[in-house]
C-alpha cells in the first residue's frame, strides 16, 4: 500500500506541475484528489482486507487514468486512439472512490459486514483451480478470491463504459431519426452499437460464471468456517447450557451465510451489492458529467435564470426528498426481518422434533397438543409476515409514486427547449437517459430499501451468533476447573465444585480417585449430579472449580443414556465418530454379533433416519458397538444399558468385560443388578443445600 500510495502522490505532484504550466483547472482537481486519494492508501494499511480489494483497484486506476489524462494534456496521446480518449472526469472519480471507501471502513455496520467477509479473503487455506483452456493449478483461495473480485470490479466498470458510450449512440441515432439521414441511422445500428451490445453480452455471460464460481467458494469455505467454530472445543454444548442469544444455529449456517454472500432467491448479498454500488457511482459519475454538460444552459421553468447543471440538482434535491420519506417509512423493516427468520425457523425445528418423537407423540394421544403447538408457532409468523406487509405496502406505495413521477421529469424540463429548436430529439431523449442514470443511482437506497433490511437483519444474526459462539469460547477460558498433569495414569477429582448454569451448586467438595482396571459404580438420587461429575471428567462442562486430571493420552468414551446416531448408512452410524473406513467388515460384524445386534448385519450399507428405526435398547446396543470397535482406556456409562431388560444388560457388561480387558469401566445407574458388575462403589450424597459430594462405600452393594 505504501508503493501505491507513493505512485499516487507523484502523480498528483506532476498534475500540480500541469496546472502550474497549463492552468488547466482538471489538472488542479486531480492533484487535489490525488493528494487525498494517497492519503487514503496510505491510512488503508491496517484496514479491511475485503475493503482494501477496493482501494487497491481505484488507486491502480488514478495512476493509470490519470496517466492518460496529462498525456493528453501535454498533446503526447496518440491521434489514431482520440476517439478511445476517457473523459477528464474519470481519474478525479476513481480517486474520490478511494477516499470514499477509506471512508466507508469506518463506519460500524461496514466493520461488521468486513469482519465476516475478511475471514475467506485473510484464510491461508490452499485450493485447486482451473481456469479453461489452461489445466488445474495450486493456488491459495485468498489469492484466487482477490483476483476475481479484482476481474470482476474492471469488468463491471467496463461495463458502465459501455452504457455511456452507448447513451452518446442513442443520441446520434434519434437525431438521424429526425433529420432522416438513412446512411448515419443504419451506419450506427451496424457499426457502433451491433458491436458494443455484442461485446456486452459476452461480458455479462463471463461475469456471471466468474461470480457464481466466486460466491459458491466463498459459501463452502465461510459455511466449514462457521460449522468448525461452532463445533470446536464443543462450543456448540456450551452455547446451549447458557442460553446464549443464538436462536437456530443451523438455520444462521445453512442459510444467513448463503444469504450474507449472496442474498439467495430473496435479495442481494455482500458481493452484489459490492459490485453493485460501484456499478451504480461509476454510473453516477460518468452520467452526471454528461447531465450536467447538458443542462448546462437550462433556465428554471417559467424564468430567464440559468442555473449550471440545472437537472443534476434537480435529480440530486429529487433523490435525497425520496431516500429520507424511504427510511421514514420503512426502517422497522430491520427489526422485523430478524423476527421473521427466528419464527420461520423455530417453525421448521418444532416440525422436525415432531418428526423425530413422533412415536412417543402417537403413544400419548398427543397430536391435538401438536397441532397446538404447531399451528401457536406459525401465528408468528403469520402475525410477522402481516407486520411486514403493512410495512412494504406503504413503502411500495410511495416507491411506486415515485417511480411514475421520475422518467417525466427531464422530458418536463428539457421540452421547452425542444420546442423551441435549442435542441434536437437525440440530444432530449440522450438528456432524459442520463436523468434517468443519475436519478437511480441517487436513489439506491430507495430501490433496494427492502433488501437492504433484509441483508442488515442477516448481517445482525450472523454477528449476534459470532457473539455467542466468542461469549461460549470465553466461558470455557473462565472455567475454574483446570487439567493438571496426571500422575500413576489415575484420573483424579480434586476439591471439585460444580455448579448449573444459573449458578446453583450441583456438586461439592468431589475428592475421587479412579484406578486404571477398577471398575466403578457412582449412584445416588436422580438431580444429585452424578452426570455432571462425568461431564466434568470428560473436559465439557464448565461451570465450577477445582482440578480434574486425566492421563495424557489416554482415550476416553461416554455412553449417553440416549446416543446421538447420526443419519445415513448403519456402518456411519457404528463407527460414529470414527471415519467407517478404518474398520472391516469383520470387525464391524464381531462388533454387532457381540452387541446383540446381528440382525442388522445385513443393513450396514443401508442409508435411514436410524434413530427413529432402532429402539432405545437396540440405540444402548448399537453404543456398545461404538465402543468395542473404539477400545477407549476409559468408558463412562452414563445410564448407557437403562432401556434394556436384566438379562441383556448382564450379557453386555460380560462382553464388554470379556473384549475391552484393558478397559476401565466406571457407570451410572440406579439399578440394584449393576452392583454385580462393579468392584468399588461410590454415593453422591445430597446436603441441606441440595449439593451432592460423592463418598466412597465400604463395598459394592445395592444402588440406590
Amino acid at each position: 500500500m505504501a508503493l501505491l500510495s507513493l505512485a499516487v502522490a507523484a502523480l498528483s505532484l506532476i498534475s500540480f506541475g500541469v496546472w502550474w504550466s497549463t492552468a488547466e483547472v482538471s489538472a488542479l482537481l486531480l492533484g487535489v484528489g490525488g493528494l487525498l486519494c494517497a492519503g487514503a492508501t496510505f491510512k488503508s494499511e491496517r484496514i479491511s482486507t475485503f475493503l482494501k480489494i477496493f482501494i487497491v483497484i481505484f488507486s491502480s486506476e488514478v495512476v493509470i487514468f490519470g496517466g492518460v489524462f496529462l498525456l493528453s494534456l501535454g498533446g503526447l496521446w496518440p491521434e489514431s486512439l482520440k476517439a478511445y480518449k476517457l473523459p477528464d472526469s474519470v481519474p478525479l472519480t476513481v480517486a474520490m472512490f478511494t477516499v470514499l471507501v477509506w471512508a466507508m471502513s469506518h463506519l460500524k455496520v461496514v466493520r461488521n459486514i468486513s469482519a465476516i467477509a475478511d475471514r475467506y479473503f485473510d484464510s491461508t487455506t490452499q485450493t485447486q483451480a482451473r481456469i479453461w483452456p489452461f489445466p488445474a493449478f495450486a493456488i491459495a483461495e485468498r489469492r484466487l478470491a482477490i483476483a476475481t473480485v479484482t476481474f470482476l470490479v474492471v469488468l463491471n466498470q467496463a461495463q458502465v463504459g459501455i452504457n455511456v458510450r452507448l447513451s452518446f449512440f442513442n443520441r446520434d441515432w434519434f437525431n438521424a431519426l429526425q433529420n432522416k439521414d438513412g446512411d448515419t441511422f443504419w451506419r450506427l445500428l451496424y457499426t457502433v452499437f451491433l458491436f458494443w451490445a455484442a461485446i456486452y453480452i459476452v461480458s455479462a455471460i463471463i461475469e456471471f460464471i466468474a461470480q457464481s464460481i466466486l460466491i459458491i467458494r466463498w459459501r463452502r469455505w465461510l459455511t466449514e468456517h462457521y460449522v468448525g467454530r461452532w463445533l470446536d472445543g464443543s462450543t456448540h454444548y456450551r452455547m446451549g447450557l447458557k442460553g446464549a442469544n443464538t436462536d437456530n444455529p443451523d438455520q444462521r449456517i445453512a442459510e444467513d451465510v448463503n444469504r450474507f454472500i449472496d442474498g439467495g432467491s430473496v435479495g442481494y448479498g455482500i458481493y452484489s451489492y459490492s459490485i453493485l454500488l460501484i456499478s451504480t457511482l461509476s454510473s453516477l459519475v460518468s452520467f452526471a458529467v454528461i447531465l450536467w454538460t447538458l443542462s448546462a444552459d437550462f433556465t428554471i421553468p417559467g424564468t430567464d435564470i440559468a442555473v449550471p447543471g440545472f437537472l443534476f440538482w434537480v435529480a440530486l434535491v429529487y433523490s435525497v426528498v425520496g431516500t429520507l420519506i424511504t427510511h421514514l417509512i420503512g426502517r422497522t423493516l430491520v427489526g422485523l426481518y430478524f423476527q421473521r427468520q427466528r419464527y420461520e425457523a423455530d417453525f421448521r425445528f418444532s416440525l422436525a422434533r415432531l418428526r423425530e418423537y413422533s412415536e412417543q407423540i402417537a403413544l400419548l394421544k398427543g397430536e391435538p397438543a401438536e397441532r397446538r403447538l404447531s399451528m401457536g408457532r406459525f401465528g408468528q409468523i403469520f402475525g410477522n409476515y402481516l407486520q411486514i406487509v403493512d410495512r412494504r405496502k406503504k413503502l411500495m406505495a410511495f416507491t411506486a409514486t415515485y417511480g411514475q413521477i421520475s422518467p417525466f421529469i427531464p422530458y418536463i424540463v428539457a421540452a421547452p427547449f425542444y420546442f423551441a429548436g435549442k435542441i434536437q430529439l437525440g440530444v432530449m431523449t440522450q438528456t432524459a437517459s442520463a436523468f434517468g442514470r443519475v436519478e437511480g443511482a441517487l436513489n439506491f437506497f430507495v430501490t433496494y430499501y427492502t433488501s437492504l433490511a433484509d441483508f442488515k437483519a442477516v448481517l445482525d444474526r450472523l454477528t449476534s451468533f459470532d457473539a455467542a459462539i466468542d461469549q461460549a469460547h470465553e466461558m470455557a477460558h473462565a472455567s475454574g476447573i483446570t487439567n493438571p498433569a496426571a500422575l500413576a495414569g489415575e484420573i483424579t477429582v480434586k476439591d471439585l465444585e460444580l455448579a448449573l448454569p444459573d449458578g446453583r451448586a450441583i456438586v461439592t467438595g468431589a475428592q475421587l480417585t479412579l484406578n486404571p482396571g477398577e471398575t466403578l459404580l457412582l449412584s445416588g438420587h436422580s438431580g444429585s449430579g452424578k452426570s455432571t461429575l462425568f461431564r466434568a471428567i470428560a473436559g465439557i462442562w464448565p461451570f465450577g472449580k477445582g482440578s480434574v486430571s486425566v492421563p495424557a493420552g489416554a482415550s476416553v468414551m461416554l455412553l449417553p443414556q440416549k446416543p446421538y446416531i447420526p443419519i445415513g448408512t448403519l456402518r456411519n452410524a457404528v463407527t460414529y465418530p470414527q471415519n467407517p473406513e478404518g474398520f472391516d467388515d469383520a470387525a464391524l460384524i464381531k462388533a454387532l454379533e457381540n452387541a446383540l445386534m446381528g440382525q442388522f448385519i445385513a443393513r450396514l450399507d443401508e442409508e435411514d433416519n436410524w434413530s427413529q428405526r432402532l429402539s432405545g435398547g437396540e440405540q444402548q446396543r448399537l453404543a456398545v458397538a461404538r465402543a468395542l470397535l473404539a477400545r477407549p482406556d476409559w468408558l463412562f456409562l452414563d445410564e448407557a444399558t437403562s432401556a434394556l431388560d436384566e438379562p441383556t444388560e448382564a450379557a453386555l457388561y460380560g462382553v464388554l468385560a470379556d473384549n475391552l480387558p484393558g478397559t476401565t469401566f466406571i457407570s451410572i445407574g440406579h439399578r440394584s443388578t449393576l452392583a454385580a458388575f462393579h468392584k468399588r462403589r461410590v454415593l453422591m450424597e445430597k446436603h441441606g443445600s441440595g449439593a451432592a459430594t460423592p463418598v466412597e462405600q465400604t463395598k459394592a452393594g445395592a444402588a440406590e
